[in-house]
């Protein structure tokens, strides 16, 4: 089962601190960041074209999106034969470090508790797949760690997981989005809420997170978002 899960990525990969060739990127134009952008818009996305690609087995899988549930990636997980589970990571930050820009400033001991209570509660190994999305740039530091050590932890070895971390450092915040599945290579973005303020992460820092991992692919895009495979 995991010789076709894990080739699909194996080239370009490498282990944390080592060289990292990068994947291609679609053509795509980035939005703007106007009333414009507020609108929904998609995109196409080589790490998540990659990510499909190792679904493509017969075997049942079992994926993790940490997008909330939705339709529409519910629909395109099970028509390929594997199992869905959902959890809503921006919501939470939302309720339990209130809806403010600074998270770092709004961050206490007793709300990150509550946020775990409720959060990645899964059983060890659990997960063959993880649909990140941009949810962990958004997390204050000492949950950021903590999330990060509870997803590889309910990762079956081998496992993969997509995360896109923005790489504009321009940029201060960016609105919060939905991401919905429209196909093997394309997402729907649909604003979700107000601007959240952004932390910027380069590869390397983006090894030294995850440091317990096998090895992580990086894919360069046009529209300064950094997207990135992390194996198990």
């Amino acid at each position: 089962m995991w010789d076709r899960f894990r080739k699909s990525v194996s080239e370009g990969s490498a282990k944390p601190g080592g060289l990292v060739k990068p994947g291609g990127a679609a053509p795509v134009r980035p939005p703007t960041r106007t009333a414009k952008a507020m609108a929904p818009f998609t995109r196409q996305s080589k790490g998540f074209e990659q990510f499909t690609g190792s679904l493509q087995i017969s075997e049942s899988l079992s994926i993790l999106d940490l997008a909330g549930a939705s339709q529409a990636n519910i629909s395109f997980i099970t028509n390929l034969g594997h199992r869905i589970s959902s959890e809503d990571v921006v919501s939470a930050i939302a309720q339990y470090f209130g809806p403010g820009n600074d998270l770092e400033a709004q961050y206490s001991a007793s709300a990150a508790h509550r946020f775990f209570e409720q959060l990645l509660s899964f059983p060890d190994a659990s997960f063959d797949g993880a649909l990140v999305w941009d949810t962990l740039q958004f997390l204050p530091s000492p949950v950021l760690e903590q999330t990060v050590d509870r997803l590889l932890r309910v990762m079956r070895p081998g496992g993969l997981i997509l995360a896109f971390f923005h790489a504009d450092e321009k940029t201060t915040s960016i609105p919060v989005y939905s991401y919905r599945i429209q196909d093997p290579k394309t997402l729907l973005l649909t604003p979700t809420g107000g601007n959240r303020k952004v932390r910027h992460y380069n590869n390397r820092s983006i090894e030294r997170m995850f440091e317990k991992s096998h090895s992580l692919k990086f894919f360069l895009t046009r529209d300064h978002l950094r997207e990135v495979i992390v194996r198990r």
